[in-house]
């Protein structure tokens, strides 16, 4: 089932919201909890409440939030979710668009990925070429040489075909929904730039590669190992062994969990 996001008015890659959210942990957060001061200190005067607070953290694909409210109501919704249809009403307490960094709560919220394993797509949004996609998706890589592989996020245009798994600007650790919300919000405009201003253009995010460079690789790794090296196109490169190939392996990955 595909999660239908809102976006702001005025900065349309921006995700405002969703119409389902999964909740991932339902906790409480007492002042007999060492960092409390520390941890509540963003929170509104008129918000706060001196004997604690229950919390239901609250993610989709592309967004999060957390509901501060009274213990004794979170605690009812615990008991009542048995069977995972309870609701809670958010006019008993406040919600914040964000789940909080820092200051203790690093300590208190785990790293989650999406899928359970952090590997497969989170969302996908069509091409304005009306043929191609750009995807969002969690995999296991490493950012440098040397590391080991860790849960990463990231988005792919299958119109350019932009490698950003070796780009540490279109790269982020998975660690939780804020990572995923980044990569959701950064296909998003390249989208948009796409719309605005078109397709290969100085202006454009969505710039193919110079098929020059393709050309000059090939040269490189020729003088290199002393044998012709053949031109390899950038496209099937990256379905070979670049974001597509990894996309590919996902949806496989995906499809035989289904099965199985």
């Amino acid at each position: 089932m595909t999660t239908y996001h809102y976006v702001s008015d005025t900065h349309p890659a921006r995700v405002t919201g969703a119409d389902r959210y999964r909740l991932p942990i339902v906790g409480y957060l007492t002042p007999a909890h060492p960092r409390f001061d520390e941890m509540t200190a963003f929170l509104a005067d008129e918000h706060k409440r001196p004997d604690g607070y229950g919390l239901i953290f609250l993610e989709s694909e592309e967004h999060s939030a957390l509901y501060f409210g009274p213990i004794e109501q979170v605690q009812q919704y615990q008991a009542e979710n048995a069977d995972g249809t309870a609701t809670f009403d958010q006019r008993q307490g406040h919600i914040y668009e964000f789940w909080p960094e820092g200051s203790g709560w690093a300590d208190y919220i785990p790293n989650l990925t999406w899928h359970p394993d952090g590997r497969g797509i989170l969302t996908t949004h069509p091409h304005p070429d009306g043929n191609s996609q750009v995807i969002v998706y969690e995999y296991h890589g490493s950012r440098s040489p040397n590391r080991p592989d860790q849960p990463l996020v990231t988005y792919h245009c299958t119109r350019c075909h932009a490698n950003t798994l070796h780009d540490i600007g279109h790269v982020q650790a998975n660690t939780g929904p804020n990572a995923r919300r980044w990569a959701g919000k950064q296909a998003r405009q390249h989208v948009l730039s796409a719309q605005r201003h078109g397709v290969g253009t100085q202006a454009s995010l969505c710039r193919p590669s110079d098929p020059q460079m393709s050309r000059i690789v090939a040269q490189v790794a020729s003088d290199m190992f002393g044998r012709t090296v053949p031109e390899t196109s950038w496209e099937s490169g990256c379905a070979t062994n670049g974001p597509c190939a990894e996309i590919r392996h996902l949806r496989a990955h995906a499809a035989n969990a289904t099965a199985g």
